[in-house]
């Protein structure tokens, strides 16, 4: 996938998974979340929330690999992303960061067995380390 082809597809935001680095023989910890993506930058930006026992605290500063994926034109398509995340949530009003996340659109997703007014949410950044877009190909028969 070209980088046209790649920012095209992420467009400004979806959804996607993110998996976040455990210690070894362990899985990954990994859950659905919502991004924004400022293409400008080829900036993720991700809203995560914080519940009480939900184990993000532990993982957060890890290592991620983030998937995103769909369908286009009857072939799909998907992004892989890796790198760590970075806290916006504390950053200067007039950072670039903070200006780049309110250009972009988080979906907003609820989930939650709770009001969203009740649960912390943080927002962070993936400026990633690797990128790379794959498409579906079709094959003669």
């Amino acid at each position: 996938m070209s980088d046209g082809e790649l920012h095209e597809f992420l467009g400004k935001g979806g959804t996607g998974i993110i998996s976040f680095a455990t210690e070894s023989n362990n899985p990954p910890f990994t859950i659905p979340v919502s991004y924004g993506y400022d293409t400008d930058s080829a900036t993720f930006y991700y809203r995560l929330a914080f519940p009480p026992e939900s184990g993000k605290e532990d993982v957060v500063d890890n290592p991620v690999a983030f998937v995103t994926y769909n369908q286009v034109d009857e072939r799909y398509q998907s992004v892989v992303a890796t790198g760590h995340l970075e806290k916006v949530t504390n950053m200067p009003y007039d950072s670039a960061a903070i200006q780049r996340m309110w250009a972009i659109q988080i979906p907003m997703v609820d989930i939650f067995d709770r009001p969203p007014e009740n649960i912390s949410f943080r927002h962070f950044r993936l400026v990633p380390d690797t990128i790379a877009g794959r498409k579906e190909v079709k094959t003669q028969p």
